[in-house]
């Protein structure tokens, strides 16, 4: 498994020693929704890291649909004193008796084919999930709660501004089906402003760029990860595009600092770009580099029809990361030591 894994274990340590007021994260409890997915794992072996090597006292509850995959994906946790699983529906009431003090809500589907094959359950896991967790925030009286945004909130840059700002608002064609991830996400920060406004809640919202890292799902059809997978089984990148898209991404290990960062340093109800600017990149470029991990090509090949319905129509999203860098915060991975561990340690986990 991962945490067997020298390289894995040193990422996580080194964030665990990254700068930040650690005082305001250990000897708390968290919520993690999403726990299964790329954030959310890493997250969580993060943490229970953190209890293993500096006495936290963290206590953990990794909430997901599937008990199956909580046990199989944390099962060296189990018998652990600070973790804890939850089997929940998101988009259904939260029932935990326990106190918590931070939530990260992350339950998305979060890649092309997803938005595809289950469009209604993109929005309402937005939309309805948000306002279960915000009610439960409010009855808990939680002290911050984080809600994972993203980039696509922005829409197509249509070439009046270089970079997003968190002040900017792009263009989104709302009557399509793949419309649906962005606008769900669009409607559910609004809704963090009723509940802040309403309830008093604390909140920050992360706005996420593409996410690339070890801990991904290997059935997402986002082509960063497809990439990625054509690099572990040393194959040839396969390209479903000229390539031209520039867009910006970051390595989960540095995601996941900047949200425990955010927790402790963000303003209530302000969002914040995520991304790095060393990993600003055309999408042929990121091909490229997955290839020369192997000493291998990049290859042209058509997407099929259900892809197509899910790819994101944007050319251009880059996110401006000042905000962020004003609060103090930097980045701990480069972009090359970022590619190969995550071909390194999925390559690992299969053999």
């Amino acid at each position: 498994m991962l945490l067997d894994n020298e390289i894995y274990r040193t990422e996580l340590e080194k964030i665990n020693r990254a700068k930040n007021d650690w005082g305001k994260i250990d000897n708390h409890s968290f919520l993690i929704i999403g726990a299964t997915g790329m954030i959310g794992s890493y997250m969580i072996d993060l943490l229970m890291k953190r209890n293993k090597d500096h006495n936290a006292n963290i206590h953990i509850y990794a909430m997901g649909r599937s008990i199956e995959r909580l046990t199989k994906r944390f099962r060296m946790y189990l018998s652990a004193d600070f973790f804890h699983t939850v089997e929940a529906d998101v988009t259904q009431p939260i029932v935990l008796d326990e106190d918590i003090d931070y939530i990260f809500h992350g339950a998305s589907n979060t890649h092309p084919r997803a938005y595809a094959t289950d469009p209604i359950g993109t929005i309402m896991t937005n939309l309805m999930g948000t306002q279960q967790v915000l009610d439960f925030a409010t009855n808990k009286k939680v002290k911050r709660i984080a809600f994972l945004s993203t980039v696509e909130i922005y829409g197509e840059n249509r070439g009046d501004v270089d970079k997003f700002e968190e002040n900017y608002c792009g263009y989104i064609d709302c009557n399509t089906l793949r419309a649906g991830y962005p606008e769900g996400k669009r409607a559910s920060e609004s809704l963090c402003q009723a509940y802040i406004a309403k309830h008093d809640l604390d909140i920050v919202i992360p706005r996420i760029c593409r996410t690339f890292g070890p801990t991904m799902l290997l059935n997402d059809t986002k082509a960063s990860s497809q990439f990625i997978l054509n690099a572990v089984n040393n194959d040839d990148i396969v390209l479903k595009s000229e390539g031209n898209q520039y867009f910006s991404y970051a390595y989960v290990g540095d995601v996941v600092y900047a949200l425990l960062y955010l927790l402790v340093n963000g303003k209530n109800g302000e969002a914040y770009n995520i991304a790095v600017p060393e990993f600003d990149l055309h999408l042929k470029d990121l091909a490229q580099g997955l290839a020369a991990v192997n000493q291998k090509e990049v290859i042209f090949e058509l997407p099929d029809e259900e892809e197509k319905k899910g790819f994101s129509t944007a050319s251009q999203a880059i996110l401006a990361p000042e905000k962020m860098e004003t609060l103090g915060w930097q980045s701990l991975f480069g972009l090359e030591e970022a590619l190969q561990n995550t071909v390194k340690l999925i390559r690992n986990e299969r053999i």
